[in-house]
């Protein structure tokens, strides 16, 4: 094959993969909750045509709401993760740090959550008591208060024992700026620590998969060691916690957003050994998997070292690591560069791969 003739078929590949997805389904599907083409289609399908406003629009974690003092940011988010305890925390840790890690992916410093309930008739009080008792410690320890609720109960069988959805608001200084907009090539893309456990642990404890492993879940606040590398690297670019669809998603979203490409290094995405033997046998890629306690940040490449000092400094972050950069080209796209020299497309995920974990 000549170049000119390479150089087509790669022209057609990215002109496919740029495509805005497509709903081409008459009912929802479990796919459609996983975070990746068809989570995209439903909501460019469904609710951004009927909700249509710039903010809702920019489809980040939080909204920015402006005020005559400092910003106010809000968001929220649902949370039908089984089974409701694993290895490491419990529905209502996820909850908390959830919606907690959104707000401070925006740069803000949460404040206030409002939590609502949909729990199913014959659900026994002490498990609901137990998930209560987990929110209350994980609000506790992010310094959040739970200032409003609301609880529904629905008929057996109509629910899967509990379903959690909590709101939340954090304040954020005027002059403070996170977003895709801001990424330029060039720059560094760090992760805070090992990718995977998360959504390995919740897979693992359903028992069903044969597999005995020592995975626990991440699931943490990181809204301490956003505000450390923040005070490290004070123009850094953009933020996002890495849950459903993993590492890969994130990036891949950014990549569109900035019409940049992004170049990961295999040998830096830190993956524990246990872990990544887990994924190894079921065959499935760590940087799919969802993570409750991770979030990827990118930096000028001149403040690289300092955000990864100020990761490496907090208990979170220990595991942190510089992984890739931006780059120009392939403009869109997410490439893994492997240790023998080759590279190949991190595209975003397609299909549901995995059981619901978040």
């Amino acid at each position: 094959m000549t170049d000119d003739a390479r150089e087509a078929v790669f022209d057609r590949i990215e002109a496919f993969r740029k495509r805005r997805p497509r709903l081409d389904t008459d009912v929802v599907t479990m796919a459609h909750g996983a975070g990746g083409k068809a989570s995209a289609a439903l909501v460019e399908s469904v609710f951004l045509p009927r909700f249509a406003n710039p903010r809702l629009g920019a489809l980040e974690d939080g909204a920015v709401l402006s005020t005559d003092g400092d910003d106010l940011v809000l968001t929220t988010d649902s949370f039908v993760v089984n089974p409701w305890r694993f290895p490491g925390g419990s529905v209502g840790d996820l909850a908390i740090n959830g919606t907690v890690n959104d707000l401070a992916m925006m740069g803000a410093r949460p404040r206030w959550l409002a939590a609502a309930f949909v729990l199913e008739e014959g659900l026994a009080i002490d498990d609901l008591r137990r998930v209560v008792d987990d929110m209350a410690e994980a609000a506790q320890v992010a310094g959040v208060e739970i200032v409003a609720g609301d609880t529904k109960v629905v008929g057996h069988g109509e629910a899967d024992g509990l379903y959690v959805t909590t709101s939340g608001v954090g304040t954020r200084s005027t002059d403070r700026r996170l977003g895709a907009e801001l990424v330029r090539s060039g720059d560094a893309v760090l992760v805070t620590g090992e990718i995977g456990d998360h959504g390995m642990a919740i897979m693992l404890a359903r028992g069903s998969l044969a597999l005995d492993a020592d995975i626990r879940s991440d699931t943490a606040s990181l809204a301490g060691l956003v505000e450390a590398v923040l005070d490290a690297a004070p123009d850094t670019r953009w933020m996002r916690d890495a849950t459903r669809g993993g590492v890969a998603s994130s990036l891949n979203e950014l990549a569109a957003a900035t019409d940049l490409g992004i170049v990961l290094d295999e040998s830096a995405v830190p993956v524990a050994p246990a872990t990544a033997g887990a994924c190894e046998l079921l065959g499935i890629d760590p940087l799919y998997v969802a993570n409750e306690g991770r979030a990827v940040v990118v930096v000028p490449a001149d403040r690289a070292d300092a955000a990864l000092d100020a990761m490496r400094r907090h208990p979170l972050g220990e595991g942190a690591s510089i992984m890739g950069e931006v780059v120009d080209e392939p403009a869109g796209l997410v490439v893994l560069r492997t240790p023998f020299g080759g590279t190949r497309i991190v595209d975003l995920l397609v299909g549901d791969p995995l059981p619901r974990i978040c």
